[in-house]
């Protein structure tokens, strides 16, 4: 149950850089504001009285001045609660080591001869079957007569024997789910199964998740967590 510390590092460091820009940003603001300020004093002190300088442009150069300081100072803000944000993200994905998810997938694992599994429908179905496959390939237990209503997560339990009644033995297997409809159309199918969080990585400020049916989902597609 290893988290990766590179990843979090990776993580932190572009958060850095990101941060090192905006003060780069301020501090040549400040240098451009305090150029302007000098240049405007050397003009107001050798102007021809006569023919006093016209203090427009002046001013609309210190306005925009100001509303690019404001824009680099909100900037910097932002980047600051992005990075609290990450950090939170960072924890809440913490909680999921160890624990049992109900996800996407396309793998189970069958344990103390009992696996949970399950599926979505994109479309009503008239006949719905999974087919639970080995490591070799072959299908070692057909499951027909499911339920076909569409928008909910359908729970299959597996009791772990195949298709003749014979135990099979623990570890992991793949799902094959074929939905039909009323004219013998494929209805589209995500299949889900209860898997252990073995891991976890961050991979952009995202928490993906290492399961032990060997696939990672991220946190955020999890359905249920036990």
């Amino acid at each position: 149950m290893a988290i990766d510390p590179f990843a979090i590092g990776s993580s932190a460091t572009a958060t850095g850089a990101s941060g090192s820009a905006a003060n780069s940003s301020l501090s040549q603001l400040g240098e451009d504001y305090q150029s302007f300020i000098t240049l405007l004093t050397a003009q107001i002190q050798n102007q021809d009285p006569l023919e006093p300088m016209d203090s427009t442009a002046f001013v609309s150069q210190l306005a925009t001045l100001t509303q690019v300081e404001q824009a680099v100072v909100q900037n910097a803000n932002l980047e600051g609660i992005a990075s609290q944000l990450s950090g939170l993200s960072a924890m809440s994905g913490l909680n999921f080591l160890g624990r049992e998810v109900v996800a996407p997938m396309s793998n189970v694992t069958l344990s103390d001869g009992n696996a949970t599994l399950g599926y979505r429908l994109g479309n009503e179905a008239s006949d719905v079957s999974l087919a639970v496959i080995d490591g070799a390939g072959r299908v070692v237990r057909n499951i027909s007569g499911l339920p076909g209503t569409t928008g909910t997560l359908h729970q299959v339990i597996w009791d772990g024997l195949d298709d003749e009644g014979l135990p099979l033995a623990d570890g992991r297997y793949s799902m094959q789910l074929v939905g039909l409809d009323a004219d013998g159309n494929t209805v589209n199918a995500q299949t889900y199964a209860l898997s252990q969080v073995a891991s976890l990585t961050y991979e952009q400020g995202l928490a993906m998740l290492h399961l032990e049916t060997g696939e990672q989902v991220p946190a955020g597609m999890i359905e249920e967590v036990r």
